[in-house]
């Protein structure tokens, strides 16, 4: 087996997890400018071993597409040309930034942290992932 890896994807910031090659557990692996996102993926690819990419999509609560779904659409564009063996499929992110919030509030990390966007991208790229792989 190998592993799936999960995106936030942002118009500043990419959020991304991945699972082990079990594909058991989800851990962030980080969070990259957006105009990096194809060079962290194209280095990442080169040492792991990746079947699919999960891309979170983002959702208006009546289940409409936001803005960021054209940028995406983009992105994986891209991704199937350079990489066409790689699966890419999709899964609703909506409340996954709340729900980040809320896990770094209650873990306990000072204040000073908490500020820190890129942890909330990294959480978001993990639950993401969880509720693909129905961890939750």
């Amino acid at each position: 087996m190998s592993r799936i890896v999960g995106l936030d994807f942002g118009t500043k910031k990419c959020g991304l997890a991945a699972t082990d090659i079990l594909q058991i557990i989800v851990n962030p692996i980080g969070t990259v400018k957006t105009e990096e996102i194809f060079t962290f993926f194209n280095d990442y690819l080169k040492k792991e071993e990746v079947e699919k990419l999960v891309v979170g999509l983002p959702k208006h609560k009546d289940g409409s597409d936001t803005y960021l779904k054209k940028n995406i659409d983009i992105f994986v564009a891209k991704i199937r040309k350079d990489y066409p063996l790689l699966e890419i499929d999709f899964e609703d992110e909506r409340m996954t930034s709340v729900q980040a919030k809320e896990i770094i509030l209650r873990s306990g990390i000072k204040k000073s942290k908490r500020r820190d966007k890129t942890l909330v991208d990294k959480i978001s790229a993990v639950l993401i992932l969880q509720r693909y792989l129905g961890h939750f």
